[in-house]
């Protein structure tokens, strides 16, 4: 599979380290096999985060360059071209789980995010969803900014929130308010998904307790689904040079992947 001539490079910006690995790491590292530049740009480095059981670094104080570690070993693991740490803080978790986003001026974020465009000649941003995926307000600052950035600033870019929602499958990570454009199996990559999940050594233990699981490798999310935010694709399905390269890949629209489960199950 030959990469696509005009994708002259996919930007990737999350809040924080492992986003880009759980919600999108087996269609970098598809990107990544097709010749295609890909980048991450992360706002946090997850220092408000858990430290892991048992704990990876001694204080909360220690964690951040520890996580920053773990994020440059899964962007080596998924071929990433570049990655940039916008150096954001992100806040402890509250007493009761409470999570808020990082302190940062808007436009500040907005112009930032647009430079990193232009400096990696993407045409393609993916970036998290409107929701915030499971809430996260972190998730749906980047989303915001993300979307100003490309409208107001970079209006030939296209962006693609993550984890769009796909009927008939069941994730607490879907967008409920977007339903998926085109959803990729990323089985083919797996391999190198699940050794960008490896490196995240701070968040095994939480990617197993949200699903009860009890070996890192079973918290693999093989369905990688996409909604194109910008230009607004309403129900068409989009046409543009990164929707071709994923169907090229094997991604369908969710109805089809819908009749394709039906299908195996049978």
């Amino acid at each position: 599979m030959a990469a696509t001539q005009t994708l002259t490079g996919v930007l990737g910006v999350f809040a924080h380290p492992d986003d880009e690995t759980i919600m999108a790491g087996g269609t970098l590292a598809m990107l990544h096999t097709c010749g295609v530049p890909t980048h991450i740009a992360c706002a946090t480095r997850g220092e408000g985060g858990e430290r892991g059981e048992p704990p990876v670094a001694p204080d909360q104080t220690a964690l951040g360059p520890v996580r920053e570690a773990e994020l440059r070993c899964a962007a080596e693991a998924l071929g990433v071209t570049s990655l940039t740490l916008l150096g954001y803080v992100d806040p402890v978790v509250g007493p009761n789980a409470e999570l808020g986003p990082f302190a940062a001026d808007f436009d500040e974020l907005t112009a930032r995010i647009a430079d990193l465009i232009a400096g990696c000649r993407a045409n393609v941003v993916l970036a998290h969803g409107p929701d915030g995926e499971y809430g996260h307000p972190a998730h749906r600052l980047i989303y915001q900014a993300v979307l100003a950035a490309v409208r107001e600033r970079a209006p030939a870019v296209v962006f693609y929130s993550v984890a769009a929602s796909v009927p008939g499958v069941e994730d607490h990570l879907w967008n409920a308010s977007r339903t998926a454009h085109l959803a990729l199996d990323i089985s083919p990559w797996a391999e190198a998904k699940i050794a960008a999940m490896l490196c995240h050594r701070s968040q095994h233990a939480l990617f197993k307790r949200r699903r009860g699981l009890t070996r890192v490798e079973e918290a693999l999310r093989r369905l990688e689904s996409f909604h194109r935010e910008w230009p607004p694709a309403g129900d068409s399905l989009p046409d543009d040079d990164f929707a071709a390269l994923l169907r090229a890949a094997g991604a369908v629209a969710p109805p089809l992947f819908a009749h394709h489960q039906k299908e195996e199950t049978r």
